[in-house]
């Protein structure tokens, strides 16, 4: 069988806290081949790798700011988080759990650890994604999908190797709960030693993986370690993945929207103008009211 090449594998960049709450490794758009059109339709990716935060009275986060053109999404591993946003969207998710916010038109949200979570302490791990959208869709309605572990359809692998929980897209007979814009496949493949997976995804889809636990073989050739991101070439379908030990890999695969990209801070647009008309609407309040 062919396989799809591996392009880069991505070690982790040094950490940067993201308001007080979120210590993140960035790999996307970073400096390893990956601007904000390499892995399109996912235009941003920030990695909070496990870490501890001791207890604290006052939840720590990120406090009330903008987005529009694109979708946030949280996937949760260790830890809650809560999230607040003016088209009236929010909740709170644990472990296994994923936030998916269409910001669109425009949106003011806020995030912080959740107050429980905050008092008590402990380690939190989470990805943040920016999924772009089409330019058709960026000025429709904000909606807001909290989506459980419960919610998450699970795809018992063979000889039991693991599970594949399937967020959004599809793995054999498992269809993810997320609705998108744009074809998107993500989901996060729970292995078990020595247990192994086959991922199968249009040759011209971007496609990457991040190893979140673990340690893993890709393609029977490239050992990769935790917090490694594997970027793949585009020029076959087909590859595999095998834990050394118990293992968790986030696995991204979208077909790119192929639209010119203007990004300025929480704003990603496809002409300097709309970004600019972005600026207006969020300085004269058409992006709804959120208390801090």
């Amino acid at each position: 069988m062919k396989l799809r090449s591996i392009e880069v594998v991505v070690p982790p960049r040094e950490p940067h806290f993201v308001g007080d709450g979120f210590r993140v490794h960035n790999f996307i758009p970073s400096g390893y081949r990956l601007d904000m059109r390499r892995m399109d339709p996912f235009i941003m990716m920030d990695y909070n790798s496990k870490f501890y935060f001791p207890p604290s009275d006052k939840p720590r986060g990120v406090g009330v700011h903008p987005h529009r053109g694109f979708e946030t999404v949280t996937i949760a591993y260790k830890g809650k988080v809560a999230h607040h946003d003016s088209s009236g969207g929010g909740g709170v998710i644990g472990e296994g759990d994923v936030q998916w916010m269409t910001a669109a038109s425009g949106v003011l949200h806020k995030e912080y650890h959740e107050e429980n979570f905050s008092k008590e302490g402990g380690d939190f791990q989470m990805v943040q994604l920016w999924v772009n959208l089409p330019a058709k869709d960026k000025m429709s309605a904000p909606k807001y999908q909290g989506i459980t572990n419960a919610d998450v359809n699970k795809y018992k692998l063979p000889d039991n190797a693991g599970l594949i929980d399937v967020i959004a897209g599809v793995y054999r007979d498992a269809k993810g709960p997320a609705s998108t814009f744009s074809p998107v496949h993500m989901m996060n493949a729970k292995l078990e030693a020595g247990g192994g997976a086959d991922f199968s995804f249009p040759k011209h889809y971007n496609t990457c993986l991040l190893v979140i636990e673990g340690s893993v073989v890709v393609n029977d050739t490239e050992q990769v370690d935790t917090n490694h991101l594997v970027l793949f070439e585009n020029n076959d379908s087909d590859f595999t993945v095998k834990a050394n030990e118990k293992a968790i890999v986030l696995v991204l695969s979208g077909e790119p929207l192929n639209e010119p990209i203007a990004a300025h801070g929480p704003f990603v647009m496809n002409t300097q103008q709309e970004i600019i008309q972005a600026i207006d609407d969020f300085n004269n309040g058409k992006f709804g009211v959120l208390e801090d």
